[in-house]
């Protein structure tokens, strides 16, 4: 189960690939000054992966709006992540836990995804100003998406 609403949420600095080369990305940069929406995501280059990060890359005017930052995160390397991003027009920032130490620290580890290896579960967390999850949700399996219209009203409370 993740870590549940309330719960001070886990700071992390994890790495993301930019033109300039690799650059640290922290979770308690946004703290005071904006809300941060962290989804997890098994694997770039699939088919749910790729439908959830376009979908959100089109609705970041909507995020902007509700004064809140999205960063995805999985177990891919920055530089997978960088190809996938550019292949399919993917904005949204996207970061890698390569270790997996922060899909634990949230507890959405998904072990053994159809048998290749331990990745992040799907999930959704919102991270408020003062670095408390205001909402959060791990999805049944790794082909749902998780609920946005929860995580929208999570950001305009």
């Amino acid at each position: 189960m993740p870590l549940s609403t309330g719960s001070k949420a886990p700071d992390f600095t994890l790495k993301t690939k930019t033109a300039d080369g690799l650059k640290d990305i922290k979770l308690s940069d946004n703290f005071g000054q904006k809300q941060t929406v962290l989804l997890f995501f098994p694997l770039a280059y699939t088919g749910t992966c790729t439908q959830e990060m376009c979908d959100q890359t089109s609705g970041l005017g909507d995020y902007e709006k509700l004064g809140a930052a999205v960063i995805g995160i999985s177990v891919d390397s920055p530089f997978a992540q960088e190809a996938w991003a550019k292949a399919n027009r993917i904005g949204v920032t996207l970061v890698s836990d390569l270790n997996k130490q922060v899909t634990k620290a949230y507890d959405v580890l998904f072990p053994m995804l159809a048998g290749v290896g331990d990745t992040s579960a799907r999930a959704a967390f919102v991270i408020g100003k003062d670095g408390m999850i205001k909402y959060a949700e791990q999805t049944a399996t790794p082909k749902d998406l998780p609920n946005f219209a929860a995580v929208k009203a999570a950001l305009a409370q």
